[in-house]
Parts: C-alpha cells; sequence; structure tokens
C-alpha cells in the first residue's frame, strides 16, 4: 500500500488495519491528537467526495492501493488568518483612497483595488470555511457579533452593489460604498483576525 499525505509518501506499519476504512480511522485518531484533520481523500487516483465515503469504508487493502490525504492543522488555519491581516488593513486603507483615485482618473489603480479586493475575501472566506473543522478557531470567529455566514449575508448584498455601481461606471456610489461600507467591514475582519 501507497499512503501520502499532503503529497509526501510516508512509510506506515500496518498492523490489524485490512480495510480502506480501518487506516482511515487510525489515522484520523492521529490527527484528532494533534489538532489536524483530513480534508481530502484520493483513493487509487480517483478523488472521493463525501457521499461516495461509506463505499469505500469497507474496500480491502491490497499491496497496490493508494492513499492520498490532504490535512490542514488548526496552526495552519491560524497562520493563514495571521497572513491575511496585513493585506486585509492594506485594503481597508486603500479603500479610502479609492474615490480620489476614481476622481482623478487612475482607473487602472481603482480596478485593481477591487481585483485585491475579490481575491482577499476569497481567500478569507475559504480560510473561514476550514476554521469550522476547529471549534476553538470558529466559535471564535464574530464579525461585528455575527457568525461568518451572517456577516456575509449583509457583506455580499453591499458588494453586489459595488459591483452594479462599477459596471454602470456610477464613481460615486463606488466611492461612498468603499468608504462607509466596505472599508468598516474589512476593518472588523481584521479586528476579529487579532482576537483570534
Amino acid at each position: 500500500m501507497e499512503f501520502y499525505v499532503n503529497g509526501e509518501k510516508i512509510d506506515i506499519v500496518l498492523e490489524n488495519e485490512k480495510t480502506v476504512g480501518d487506516v482511515l480511522k487510525s489515522f484520523e485518531e492521529e490527527c484528532a491528537k494533534n489538532n489536524a484533520t483530513t480534508v481530502n481523500i484520493t483513493l487509487n487516483g480517483k478523488n472521493i467526495g463525501a457521499e461516495e465515503f461509506d463505499s469505500i469504508f469497507t474496500e480491502p487493502l491490497k499491496d497496490d492501493t493508494k492513499l492520498e490525504l490532504v490535512i490542514v492543522t488548526q496552526d495552519e488555519i491560524k497562520a493563514a488568518f495571521t497572513a491575511q491581516l496585513s493585506e486585509c488593513d492594506a485594503i481597508s486603507k486603500e479603500l479610502l483612497e479609492l474615490p480620489v483615485k476614481l476622481q482623478s482618473g487612475k482607473d487602472k489603480e481603482a480596478t485593481d483595488l477591487i481585483a485585491k479586493l475579490a481575491d482577499f475575501i476569497e481567500k478569507f472566506c475559504h480560510t473561514a470555511t476550514l476554521s469550522a473543522l476547529f471549534e476553538e478557531i470558529y466559535s471564535k470567529l464574530l464579525l461585528d457579533g455575527k457568525k461568518v455566514n451572517e456577516f456575509f449575508q449583509d457583506f455580499s448584498c453591499i458588494l453586489n452593489d459595488f459591483e452594479q455601481a462599477i459596471a454602470s461606471k456610477d464613481t460615486v456610489l463606488m466611492g461612498d460604498l468603499a468608504e462607509y461600507e466596505i472599508s468598516p467591514r474589512l476593518n472588523s475582519i481584521a479586528k476579529t483576525i487579532k482576537e483570534l
């Protein structure tokens, strides 16, 4: 049997494990002791979705069985949030300057800033989703006193308005939303990250 974790081949000694499920169960017990969890399983080159999990659990181990796991640790989640903090602060400050950039014809800088904002939100949401696997972090992940999904329900409406303002080239609305709605919410995200 070949066993990989995060792309690295691991030498394992099988004791009483006879099925893929036995290996996964033993591995998950070790992960739990180390504040880690499995986020992706590939068996013999096939990515296994949650709905297929039960069917592979009873599959017998063979010499040519190849099991690849992607794991994430609680420390990696905290480190990802910490890495996002300075980016969040920087974008929040830049958004305050967006009205001036738009009025002075610096469209390229404005467009780059909007792309940075979209990338940051995507990264933050991905990390927040993974953090749900660790109750210790997720329970503290309150933005303006709201759970992440509640916060982003409100925020996504503002981002949609922002997107429409961009499409219609309404620079006044873009500037107002950036300064009074989006930047303060990024400050809330930054504040929460600092408290984690």
